[in-house]
């Protein structure tokens, strides 16, 4: 990588907390400094979100990779992606990569997707981005970019790479958009700008932001279904709040980002901020809630990373954990959740996972 990961305007980011008023668990742990244990900053296993929370404080600690301990890994020779005789070529999936393009690259040429010079090389193949392109690590747009051109390479092969909207691509939609204005936040006053410095905003990717960034994010769907895979950014159930089908779902997130009103798309960032839906008691249930209104037999997801999903990090007795150790995806609740979010934002792993995965 160029530049070492989380390296935004510390500065800017604290002396922004005094426009809020944040949750209780928040102002027990303060913000992130290194002597508090990351996982402080997210509720207890056993503890729900508030009502009509809305992240008004950092959704997630943004930790310095360079403070842990980092084991370069080479990426094997490309092999090409197997396949298929007749019919669609093979289905991958990417979890959330956050401004990481060297780990996304790593990834990708280990699975056969690209050759060592970056180029689409899996002809039919099919790859989904679950969002969360940009913040928090050194080269979003840079991220955006290649997804963009593999996009163009992979439909002139045959194939497809298609992307999802997160939440933090309607974050630095919102930031560039909106700044500084006031929002409705339900937590006291809050602002789109503020929000984006505190969970990772990246000056670089701001300067370099261009209008056909901005026209592609604001185009992404936020629901498909492919091959029996419900594929979603965040592992919430607030998708339902927005239409009960997928199309109705990326219609209605698509127009209210035309309308271009700053407190709708605040409401629309706050609910896809959302997350560990199907973690603990009726996690299953409320799986089975969208896949029995938007199709599938499983639910693919990102946003929540898995050291999170499996209490590997912020325990409520503050003991430190050895770091996190993420090898594959999640499979959780009764088998019907699939979850794609390594933590490379914590030195955990950015995933690309071919489906269908195995209990």
């Amino acid at each position: 990588m160029t530049q070492g990961a989380g390296q935004g305007p510390e500065v800017e980011r604290t002396a922004t907390l005094r426009d809020f008023r944040v949750p209780a668990y928040v102002h027990e742990t303060g913000p992130y400094d290194g002597s508090v244990h990351p996982g402080d900053t997210v509720p207890p296993v056993d503890e729900a979100y508030p009502e009509g929370y809305t992240p008004t404080q950092r959704d997630l600690p943004v930790i310095n990779r360079g403070d842990t301990v980092q084991v370069p890994v080479e990426p094997a020779p490309a092999a090409p992606a197997p396949q298929s005789a007749t019919g669609p070529g093979p289905l991958y999936v990417v979890g959330d990569v956050h401004g990481y393009l060297d780990e996304l690259m790593a990834a990708l040429q280990e699975q056969g997707l690209v050759d060592t010079s970056g180029q689409w090389c899996a002809g039919t193949a099919r790859l989904w981005f679950l969002g969360d392109f940009t913040d928090r690590g050194p080269d979003g747009i840079g991220v955006i970019d290649l997804v963009m051109r593999l996009s163009a390479e992979a439909a002139a092969a045959g194939g497809y790479c298609k992307a999802l909207m997160g939440n933090h691509e309607l974050l630095l939609l919102g930031a560039k958009r909106f700044g500084d204005t006031p929002v409705n936040s339900g937590a006291g006053t809050a602002t789109f700008q503020a929000a984006w410095l505190l969970n990772g905003g990246q000056k670089t990717d701001m300067d370099r932001l261009q209008d056909h960034h901005l026209q592609w994010m604001a185009r992404l769907d936020a629901v498909e279904e492919v091959d029996g895979y419900l594929l979603i950014h965040s592992d919430t159930t607030a998708y339902l709040d927005y239409g009960d089908s997928i199309e109705a779902v990326n219609d209605t997130v698509r127009e209210a980002l035309t309308r271009n009103d700053a407190d709708e798309v605040w409401d629309l960032f706050r609910k896809f901020t959302k997350r560990f839906s199907f973690r603990d008691e009726g996690g299953a249930d409320a799986v089975r809630s969208l896949l029995d209104t938007y199709g599938g037999t499983r639910v693919v997801h990102g946003h929540s990373p898995i050291p999170y999903l499996l209490g590997e990090v912020g325990s409520e007795d503050g003991e430190e954990s050895s770091g996190p150790v993420v090898e594959g995806p999640h499979i959780y609740a009764d088998g019907l959740a699939i979850a794609m979010d390594g933590g490379v934002t914590m030195a955990g792993k950015l995933l690309v996972q071919q489906l269908p995965l195995d209990n």
